[in-house]
Order: C-alpha cells, then sequence, then structure tokens
C-alpha cells in the first residue's frame, strides 16, 4: 500500500490479505467526491456469493460513518463526500466494452490471473482521472504461469525456479505497450528510447507475499498452513510457496511411488464406491478406441483409502451395460452396500444414457452426476489423499495388488500428459463420491425416476 507505483501487483501465494489490501486501498481517495473506484473479479458469483468480495467489504466499509451499500443496478457503495466504489464483473472477454468512455481513478483486479490480457491492456486505457486524484491500478494474484501475470512479472521472478526474488519485491520498473510488445526499463527514458511515448511510460511493481507473513491469520486460523500443506503437490507449490512455474505433469499428481500396496482388502471399510468411466467409442478394428472404467473405491475406518478393484476394458455399448450390470451384482455379493456413480455426458444422447442405466440398475443404490471443470481440478482433491502432507512419507491411499495394479498406476502415474485417463476419472469420481455423497448437479429423468439432490435414487 506504500508503493507509488502505476500498477502494483501483490501476492504470489494464499494467505497474505490480498483481497483485504484491495478493499483497504480503494478508501485512500473516499473524502474525494469525484472519485470513482472499481474493483473487479471475473464473474459476478466470485462477488455476490456468501463469503465473496462484497461480503468481505461489508466487514470494513460499515465501520465508516455514514457510508452506504446498495446492490443494483451495480453492487457498489457511497461515502458521505459522493465518493462511490463499484464492483463489476469482466466474464467475458469483450465485457471490456462496457467501459468504454469511462473514466476510472482506481481500478483493481481481484486474481488478476483469471483475467485475459487484452483485458488488463483495454481497462489500463480507462485508468485515468480529471478528480487531482493520480490515477493507477492494482492487481492481486496467485501463481499461474501461463497467464499474462507471469509474462509481466518476469524480472521479478526467477526462472529456474519459479519462485520470486525477495530483494526484487517492490522494485520499480517502468514499462510501455508498442505496436503490441511491451518495452521494459529502469527509467522512463530508457523505455521512450525504445519508440514509447513517454507519457505512455507506467510504473510497475510486484510485492510478493506468503501466509507467513499474515500473522493475523495464522492466529485466528492456526490450521490454514496445515491446510496447505494438504493440498496436492502442484497446488501446494502455487499457494503454499508462490512457484509460478510448476505446471501438472505426470509423476506430479498420483506419482505411483506415495501409494501403499496391499495383498488383501482390509476388514475395516466402513464404505464403498464403484465409480464408471464410459468410452467414448468403443475398440476399433485397429485396437484403438476409449476404454470403459470402473474403479471400485472404499474409506477404511481409519480415515485410508483402498482401491480393490479396477476393470478398463474396449468394449461396445451392449457389453458395457452387461459389464456395469455384473460387475455390481459382484459388488454387492463380496461387499453388500456398494454405491454405483456413473457420469452423464452432455446432451441427450447422455441423458438416454444415463436413464437407461438406471433402469438397468434398478435395485441398486446409484447417483449420476454431470461432471464440471477440467480432469485435473476434478482430480485434486483424491491427489492430495494419494500424496500426502510430508513429501517423505506414503500417502493416504493402498491399492491392492493384482493382476490390474501395474497398468492402473502407470496411468496414474502418468496423468494428465498420459494418452489415456479412464482410471484417473473413475478414480477421481468414486472420491467425490464417498466424500460428499452428493457432488455433481442432480437430474431427472425419464419413467419416474428421479434423483434428489444428495444422488441416491427414489
Amino acid at each position: 500500500m506504500k508503493s507509488p507505483a502505476d500498477v502494483c501487483v501483490y501476492g504470489g501465494s494464499a494467505g497474505g490479505g490480498k483481497t483485504w489490501s484491495l478493499l483497504v486501498e480503494a478508501l485512500r481517495g473516499i473524502n474525494n467526491p469525484a472519485y470513482r473506484c472499481v474493483i473487479f473479479r471475473r464473474t459476478m458469483p466470485q462477488i455476490m456469493n456468501s463469503g465473496g468480495l462484497f461480503d468481505a467489504s461489508l466487514q470494513i466499509y460499515s465501520l465508516i460513518p455514514g457510508a452506504v451499500s446498495r446492490k443494483n443496478p451495480r453492487p457498489h457503495w457511497i461515502f458521505p463526500s459522493g465518493a462511490i466504489i463499484y464492483f463489476a464483473h469482466l466474464q467475458y472477454e469483450n465485457t471490456v466494452l462496457d467501459w468504454q468512455g469511462t473514466e476510472i481513478t482506481l481500478i483493481e483486479f481481484d486474481e488478476a490471473t483469471h483475467f485475459e490480457e487484452s483485458q488488463f491492456w483495454y481497462m489500463l486505457s480507462r485508468n485515468r482521472s480529471t478528480c487531482g486524484i493520480r490515477p493507477y491500478f492494482r492487481m492481486s494474484t496467485n501463481p499461474e504461469p501461463d497467464s499474462f501475470v507471469r509474462k509481466l512479472m518476469a524480472w521479478w521472478i526467477d526462472d529456474e525456479t519459479g519462485y520470486a526474488i525477495p530483494e526484487r519485491s517492490g522494485v520499480i520498473r517502468y514499462m510501455a505497450r508498442v505496436d503490441g510488445e511491451v518495452k521494459w526499463g529502469d527509467t522512463k527514458e530508457e523505455v521512450a528510447a525504445q519508440g514509447a511515448d513517454i507519457h505512455d511510460v507506467k510504473s510497475f511493481t510486484f510485492v510478493m507475499s506468503s501466509v507467513y507473513d499474515n500473522q493475523e491469520l495464522i492466529k485466528r486460523n492456526p490450521d490454514y498452513i496445515g491446510n496447505l500443506k494438504a493440498l496436492p503437490i502442484v497446488e501446494q507449490e502455487r499457494l503454499l510457496h508462490g512457484n509460478w512455474n510448476i505446471r501438472p505433469a505426470a509423476g506430479l499428481i498420483f506419482p505411483r511411488g506415495k501409494v501403499n500396496l496391499v495383498e488383501q482388502v482390509p476388514n475395516d471399510v466402513v464404505r464403498w464406491v464403484r465409480a464408471w468411466d464410459f468410452a467414448a467409442t468403443a475398440e476399433n478394428k485397429d485396437g484403438s478406441g476409449d476404454y470403459t472404467a470402473g474403479v471400485l473405491l472404499g474409506k477404511r475406518r481409519n480415515g485410508r483409502y483402498i482401491v480393490a478393484d479396477v476393470i478398463n476394458r474396449r468394449l461396445n455399448a451392449a457389453d458395457v451395460r452387461q459389464l456395469v450390470l455384473n460387475t455390481a451384482k459382484l459388488d454387492k455379493a463380496a461387499h453388500k452396500h456398494v454405491k454405483v456413480r456413473l457420469s452423464q455426458d452432455a446432451g441427450q444422447a447422455g441423458k438416454a444414457q444415463a436413464e437407461d442405466m438406471l433402469k438397468l440398475l434398478s435395485g441398486f443404490g446409484v447417483s449420476v452426476v454431470r461432471e464440471t471443470g477440467d480432469k485435473v481440478t476434478r482430480a485434486n482433491p483424491f491427489s492430495a489423499q494419494w500424496t500426502g502432507i510430508a513429501a517423505e512419507e506414503q500417502g493416504n491411499v493402498d491399492v491392492l495388488l493384482a493382476d490390474w495394479t501395474e497398468t492402473y498406476l502407470l496411468q496414474m502415474d502418468g496423468f494428465p500428459t498420459g494418452r489415456h485417463d479412464d482410471m484417473v476419472d473413475a478414480s477421481a469420481n468414486a472420491f467425490h463420491e464417498l466424500t460428499s455423497g452428493k457432488a455433481g448437479i442432480p437430474i431427472t429423468t425419464g419413467a419416474g425416476i428421479h434423483i434428489r439432490p444428495s444422488g441416491w435414487v427414489l
């Protein structure tokens, strides 16, 4: 908040008080009647959801005498002087055009890596003011190696390690965009010498943060650091250690050396789920095609998880139906109560397949879930159990030694760059079902069969 830079990026890891800093920074100009600030998130739900940005503003701005909040036509605060702080979204790339012709003294991007590069440069052009306060731009962020923010911050980040360089934190450099290319220098004159108009040159800096800087958070929530340590390795490197280079790669999300191999199924399993990931295509004449995978996952009384059976085959639609039914019968005979989780593809064909499977599995506990989000994000919760907390320790997952074990571990270890990921998807879905019992969007099927929010068939 002491930085005089035109553009200041704050963050680089979780827990550093990024949102708090943006909300408080926005108060700097509220005694000026013509002061206007806009705090952006990528989508409106990120602002208005319970515990979101607007709720956070209530905790701070309501302490200011005379400040009044409004939610229409867009959420904002009006202060006694007439100054206004708005909250807005830029959900689509061209949403920036809604701000054409505006003048905004202070623009703030909360979670800057969620935005497009074109949105940043366009809104920077709206960062102007005639109210007497020099216009400026603030952004908070967590690491994302492929974002435009990473490119802007290259000088502040060690290329080899991906970590911020401490002695460069807060150091100001200068930049300007010339014919679509960003020119940098240690002074305005250096940038101008590269073809930029000196009046277009902006000062820029990055201030690194860490949860360890935020002693108030640690005091109020002492488990927070432990929660970060329990994340999968990729997310842990980003959110705890501030690594701007790390990406999901083979051997990082489900490293085979982290699981505990067992020779028999333990007798302390309290809940079973068999999750299926259906192939989009059957086996072709050349032996190619997708696999249908079914993973049987159990939760043990001691809190560990056991992968007790894995099916992975190329089959036509009729054979898939028979396989699912026969497996449900065998699972029931072996373990009594086994929940069956099915994934529903988008569109009418996916709905028809779900209805067909529900009828087929009449008498069994079944949930049908429309999967959302990318595969890596969906796999992260199971990855956290697989990898464990400490690098030198085993994870929290047991895998049965069987004829399928080697194939299963090879695919898990190779995710997300491997050719196939059907067993990964089925494993992740089984874990979601075990831990929540109601993940996904409930659907209504034909023939009077309905699924309530818990996912259980009525």
